[in-house]
């Protein structure tokens, strides 16, 4: 009877052990689903407040440094509600911890694993799906179907080459597609250490005055007056991708931490158990005094 008793506890603390090692990766997959659907209703609302508030000019290049940053505060946001809520499903759904761990803690990291890795599930995920609409994106494009016509600044400065190349008259067998795209590879020079150079301003003063009629000193205050208006429009859109991307990642790093402790709180709810005392010493301090106990 001694030794039944003793195969079964061995038994049980082998299944125990193994349970521990485990990952359920159906509590896995249902917490990077609640994340994705949570951030995209999120980001649904925020692009339908971006469109109400922001500038419909083109690629938004006029958009100021204030809201960059509060699209970027908003991206962080809904990644702490949309992981945080993904984590609690996955601690919440996640297999109880054996009672045989031989560490105290080891309930709490292995539910905080299974938020962390339907983070990084959705992450992965959301990469993906954005890569396969940039892809898709990028073959419809019609600047793909004639490259030698086109020009990387055609979409950042569409409106600066219309400026440049505009003409009240002009032959109806004038094709600005060539043009239009060395005239937006010049100007992407805009932006740089050394600017444009004189042999392409000159060139430039020498284009517009051809193909719209201008003389010399119009064309020259055109162009000079285009380059500028060139760089402030490459310089903003660069800061607000920057702001962007920084943002991005920083709401990304901060989903892996709300993930993990969302993921343990989902546990101990689980579990019927109150929240471990680094999840509850911020309640602390918010105590009213009537609350605090009267020496």
């Amino acid at each position: 009877m001694e030794t039944l008793v003793r195969e079964d506890v061995m038994e049980g603390g082998a299944a125990t052990a193994d349970d521990r090692r485990t990952i359920r990766w159906s509590s896995v997959f249902a917490g990077a689903l609640a994340a994705g659907a949570m951030s995209f209703i999120l980001i649904g609302f925020g692009v339908a407040i971006g469109l109400g508030v922001s500038s419909a000019s083109p690629t938004w290049r006029d958009a100021s440094a204030a809201l960059a940053l509060l699209s970027g505060l908003y991206l962080i946001i809904q990644a702490i509600i949309s992981f945080g809520f993904g984590g609690y499903i996955a601690g919440r759904t996640t297999r109880p911890a054996p009672a045989l761990a031989t560490i105290e803690d080891d309930g709490e990291r292995r539910d905080g694993l299974h938020g962390l890795t339907s983070w990084a599930l959705a992450v992965l995920a959301g990469a993906a799906l954005l890569a396969l609409l940039g892809a898709s994106a990028v073959d419809r494009s019609p600047m793909r179907s004639s490259a030698s016509n086109s020009s990387a600044a055609e979409p950042l400065l569409s409106y600066e080459l219309d400026k440049l190349f505009r003409a009240p008259r002009r032959a109806p067998n004038v094709d600005l597609r060539e043009a239009r795209a060395e005239a937006g590879r010049i100007l992407m020079t805009s932006s740089s250490h050394s600017g444009v150079t004189t042999d392409d301003r000159t060139y430039l003063v020498q284009q517009v005055a051809a193909l719209t009629g201008l003389a010399a000193p119009d064309s020259e205050k055109r162009v000079d007056a285009l380059i500028a208006e060139s760089r402030t429009a490459i310089n903003r859109a660069r800061r607000n991708s920057i702001i962007v991307a920084f943002s991005i990642a920083a709401a990304t790093l901060i989903g892996a931490a709300v993930a993990w402790a969302a993921a343990v709180a989902g546990g101990r709810h689980r579990d019927g158990e109150p929240l471990p005392n680094w999840m509850a010493s911020s309640n602390r301090f918010h105590r009213s005094p009537r609350a605090m106990p009267v020496p």
